[in-house]
């Protein structure tokens, strides 16, 4: 077997055994709490230039199947695992684990104590970090290069993980449409749209280089922004979109880096999280009706909003409608005299809990209300 190196830029090196693709791969490490969902991981863009290490240690098991895929590809820049599944034992499966990863080109690395490199990575934060496998490279020469690699502040990589031309999500057979709605990719995963379509929405998804009249061209009735990658502060010329719709009252609704940017709009700051939140178990408390949801998260950067009062923005007041209970994070927004809300997590739950699916309702019942104003 091949050994293989997981190289962070803080000189820490864990010894391992090649696994996937024999090679180098830079990104930044983080890891994922999920005990399940590796292939909504793996096909989630906002993963795109991560190294992801999963903290369950058996990984695999179920294979890897086209129906569970989040999007048209495998983001992730590395995968980590402690013990890889030796079979597939799954009658969904229709390739396994490693295979997928060999022929998406990802270079991975197994036999490594998941569990230190976590504690690691939360003792430290997140960070750059390389995977080596058949490499002739010293340790020193292995942590150079990555230090060289680039780091996850201050990158605009919403361009390569959005959608090229404009698709449109119909509403299902037997459903009456209601709504026009359209959603800005990102980075989104098709677990959204198809919940926004069974709620009688039809979904029209923009590139993200979308401009205010090509999106105004079909009526929407709402205007959706999705997760994705990188850093909000990047995304100066979605910002000033979303602040036009947000002066013509059009009904907002954002997730993950939506939701960021839909704070960036507002007049908030963004901020890198230690080592952010990711996996299918984050607690998260609704502040307004007390309740506490188990939500599904990938953020490395979290909006700095006040959350013990309501806030006054350009736009009319708003508060903070969700917290995050490890950490005090700040996982939802809406204001009060404008139709837009956000969250910084995945209510469209795949993989993961149903807890936050309500979020869906919310925006009809916010597009119903507008519409209504609007013909009175």
């Amino acid at each position: 077997m091949t050994k293989a190196y997981f190289v962070l830029d803080d000189g820490a090196i864990f010894e391992g055994e090649s696994w996937a693709c024999v090679g180098e791969t830079f990104g930044e490490a983080v890891f994922s709490t999920g005990m399940t969902g590796y292939q909504e991981t793996l096909t989630d863009p906002s993963y795109h230039k991560q190294v992801v290490v999963m903290t369950a240690p058996h990984i695999g098991n179920t294979g890897m199947n086209s129906t569970d895929e989040e999007s048209r590809k495998i983001w992730v820049s590395g995968f980590v695992v402690r013990n890889p599944s030796p079979r597939v034992s799954n009658w969904r499966s229709e390739i396994s684990l490693e295979e997928s990863l060999i022929d998406a080109g990802v270079v991975g690395i197994s036999g490594v104590d998941t569990r230190a490199i976590t504690r690691h990575l939360r003792d430290r934060g997140a960070m750059r970090v390389g995977i080596f496998s058949g490499t002739e490279l010293s340790r020193e020469e292995m942590v150079i290069k990555v230090r060289q690699a680039p780091p996850m502040s201050g990158a605009f990589l919403a361009e390569d993980v959005s959608t090229p031309e404009k698709y449109i999500v119909p509403v299902p057979e037997g459903v009456e449409k209601r709504f026009t709605v359209a959603a800005i990719d990102l980075g989104i995963k098709s677990a959204t749209p198809r919940h926004m379509s069974d709620r009688g929405i039809e979904v029209h998804v923009f590139p993200v280089g979308a401009t205010k009249e090509e999106i105004l061209a079909i009526n929407p009735d709402g205007v959706f922004l999705s997760n994705g990658p990188g850093d909000p502060a990047t995304m100066v010329d979605i910002v000033e979109l979303v602040r036009e719709f947000l002066l013509d009252s059009m009904p907002i609704f954002g997730i993950c880096f939506g939701h960021q940017i839909l704070g960036r709009a507002l007049g908030f700051d963004t901020y890198k999280l230690p080592f952010g939140h990711r996996g299918i178990n984050q607690p998260v408390k609704n502040l307004q009706s007390g309740t506490v949801e188990i939500t599904a998260h990938n953020h490395g950067f979290a909006v700095a909003a006040p959350i013990d009062s309501n806030f006054t923005t350009v736009f009319g007041a708003g508060y903070v409608s969700h917290i995050c209970l490890n950490d005090g994070v700040v996982e939802g927004l809406e204001l009060l005299e404008k139709p837009a809300f956000s969250v910084q997590y995945h209510p469209e739950s795949a993989a993961g809990p149903h807890d936050a699916a309500y979020l869906f309702d919310h925006f009809v019942e916010m597009m119903t209300k507008e519409k209504a104003g609007r013909s009175a």
